[in-house]
């Protein structure tokens, strides 16, 4: 008998407080715009079995409200937190790039070599997020899941998904809000869609 796939929504959070702004562990929760941009994207949806959420308050605050709204669990998983970007968290990024250009741009084209000054590696990174994904796809197999997450861990787990070099992740666009679904079959990860609405 062919077991049922594991499909996993990805959604990233809506906007935070305090607008664009280099976040990463920064604990901001969101504004009245993000709570809108969110319950627009799951605007009617039902079927989800679980919702696992990375820990900071701009995803775990509407997981728990979401989670009571379709009465599912929701589990917090820390391993989804966003990439930490050390002294650069919460600074404007047309500050960071008047005041240090060439660090910045570096970051963006090659994360492993150029991390943020005090920032997480990001070796790290990858493992902590490919971790949190195997844990998921173990614990909870063959249902149907909603992860909400920071936009550097949706497309870390993409870039796992597609096997493209983790380098590359900051070529992919995910706004606020945007759904990504993944499916995983016979062992086999597929990217059903990207940075669309459910």
């Amino acid at each position: 008998m062919q077991s049922k796939a594991t499909i996993i929504d990805l959604i990233r959070h809506g906007e935070p407080v305090g607008g664009v702004l280099i976040r990463g562990q920064r604990d901001d929760p969101l504004s009245e715009t993000g709570w809108k941009q969110m319950w627009a994207a799951v605007d009617g949806k039902r079927s989800w079995q679980r919702i696992i959420t990375s820990p900071l308050l701009r995803c775990a605050n509407f997981a728990h409200e979401l989670g009571r709204e379709l009465n599912v669990p929701v589990t917090l998983e820390s391993r989804l937190g966003e990439i930490g970007f050390g002294e650069w968290e919460g600074m404007d990024p047309a500050i960071l790039y008047r005041d240090c250009p060439e660090a910045i741009d570096n970051f963006w084209v090659d994360p492993g070599a150029y991390p943020p000054p005090g920032g997480e590696s990001f070796i790290r990174f990858q493992q902590r997020v490919g971790a949190a994904l195997d844990s998921i796809l173990q614990n909870y197999p063959s249902e149907h899941l909603l992860v909400v997450a920071h936009g550097g861990v949706i497309r870390m787990i993409i870039a796992r998904v597609l096997g493209m070099p983790a380098g590359n992740i900051f070529r992919m666009d995910v706004p606020y809000a945007a759904v990504s679904r993944i499916a995983v079959e016979q062992g086999i990860p597929r990217l059903r869609f990207h940075c669309s609405r459910l």
